[in-house]
């Protein structure tokens, strides 16, 4: 979809990253470890003081304890987190569970690790059936994939949820592995819960990070693994030869990050709810039928309304209207063809130039 948007000059709210830059801080924190000569391998499973840094975060925000030197891998990425976590874990003929609808790497993760995904469907408002999630688990269950807030529905799974969860991965000796990249973007009294914090998960979770949403360095591809020390050293193992290491300046940077005040990621959270008024706003006058996200940053919407499947109508929208948007169909292993998702982690005048050609529609 952003190739389309390019052609035909749309404003692109397919993509999930940001037009606006990054803080200074970290601008600055990557030149200088540039030309302080941080520009060879760093050790393969992280800078020493990245997983420092980490640790005492993840304590702090997560509530939960890591040894830095042995249960912290700093990847390439969240995206290489996933993939190393699963093919650290993972055996061909194991089955994981995949809520739907999911982040669009899960199932194709799931499927190059060797198991069989078992999609577990949210209600149409997203809502959560304990039945359906007792149903999915069996004797070959050995992961679940979790992502809250997720993408792209914005739906944070409370703790109610995640406890139901647990019990389920602890009755089975099911793994969760959970990414957290949106866990500081929240709305509305919304509160992040790690799965990983909560009783009898310590060593059968895999917590994933990112530092490209909450510090808008979507290029930077730095990101993490956090797990118990018999996990990661499997995880390490897969890391050491999918990538040998993430970017050795831009891990020295992201120290910087990890150090912004408190009142950075009020702000972040303030400035992004901003955000998803404006485009929630514009998506209702324009005949979308939505909610607003409890977090992340995107608008999952319905189109049923206007006659066209997802891919037809994402099309449509990007050569009549000049806007892009991913169709929901990327989403579900089956379905979605009623969907299509927006986001809204653009500047101001982005968000409203979309709302502007999205009147075309009405």
């Amino acid at each position: 979809m952003t190739r389309l948007a390019l052609t035909h000059h749309a404003v692109n709210l397919a993509q999930g990253f940001p037009d606006f830059p990054c803080p200074d801080e970290l601008k600055k924190a990557a030149c200088d470890a540039i030309l302080a000569d941080y520009n060879q391998y760093a050790i393969t499973w992280g800078a020493k003081d990245l997983r420092e840094t980490l640790a005492r975060k993840v304590r702090m925000y997560n509530g939960m304890t890591f040894n830095p030197d042995t249960e912290i891998t700093v990847t390439c990425g969240s995206t290489e987190a996933m993939m190393a976590s699963m093919l650290a874990v993972i055996s061909p003929g194991d089955e994981v569970i995949v809520p739907e609808p999911f982040y669009e790497n899960y199932g194709p993760d799931t499927v190059i690790s060797g198991a069989v995904p078992r999609y577990v469907p949210l209600g149409d408002d997203f809502s959560f059936d304990e039945e359906r999630w007792k149903s999915a688990f069996t004797e070959k269950t050995r992961a679940i994939i979790l992502n809250t807030p997720n993408n792209p529905t914005g739906k944070v799974f409370s703790k109610k949820e995640l406890l139901f969860i647990a019990d389920l991965c602890c009755d089975h000796n099911a793994i969760a592995i959970t990414d957290e990249i949106y866990e500081h973007i929240l709305y509305d009294g919304n509160r992040h819960i790690s799965i990983g914090s909560l009783p009898g998960m310590e060593d059968r979770t895999i917590t994933i990070g990112s530092f490209s949403k909450t510090y808008s360095v979507t290029g930077w591809r730095v990101g993490y693994a956090l797990a118990d020390v018999n996990l990661t050293e499997c995880i390490r193992k897969i890391h050491d030869f999918l990538t040998v290491g993430a970017p050795a300046p831009l891990q020295h940077a992201a120290v910087a990050a990890l150090h912004l005040p408190e009142s950075y990621y009020r702000e972040l959270a303030a400035e992004y709810d901003h955000k998803r008024r404006i485009l929630f706003s514009g998506l209702r006058q324009a005949g979308f039928a939505c909610e607003l996200p409890e977090g992340a940053y995107y608008i999952f919407t319905d189109i049923s309304e206007f006659g066209m499947k997802d891919t037809e109508f994402a099309r449509h929208l990007v050569e009549h209207a000049g806007v892009a948007a991913v169709p929901g169909s990327s989403f579900y292993h089956e379905g979605g063809d009623t969907k299509l998702r927006f986001t809204f982690s653009k500047k101001d005048e982005t968000l409203h130039e979309a709302c502007r050609r999205l009147k075309k529609l009405s």
